[in-house]
């Protein structure tokens, strides 16, 4: 990461966090980040600011499956 290259000292992570509410989880375990859907910003409802996965979650869709 950059912070690890000396690059940066602090690295934004707003819009991580908008499409990964286990945001913290999934970087300690390395694992693949959902995509935030950008036309979904600034909407003016909920679409795109509650209804991300976790981890937990696409896990259990895929044993359903």
């Amino acid at each position: 990461m950059d912070i690890e290259s000396g690059l940066a000292d602090l690295v934004p992570v707003g819009v991580w966090s908008l499409a990964n509410p286990d945001l913290v989880e999934r970087l300690q375990k390395g694992a693949q980040l959902n995509e935030a859907d950008p036309s979904t910003f600034f909407g003016l409802g909920s679409k795109g600011y509650t209804d991300y996965p976790t981890m937990e979650e696409l896990e259990s869709q895929e044993g359903l499956q």
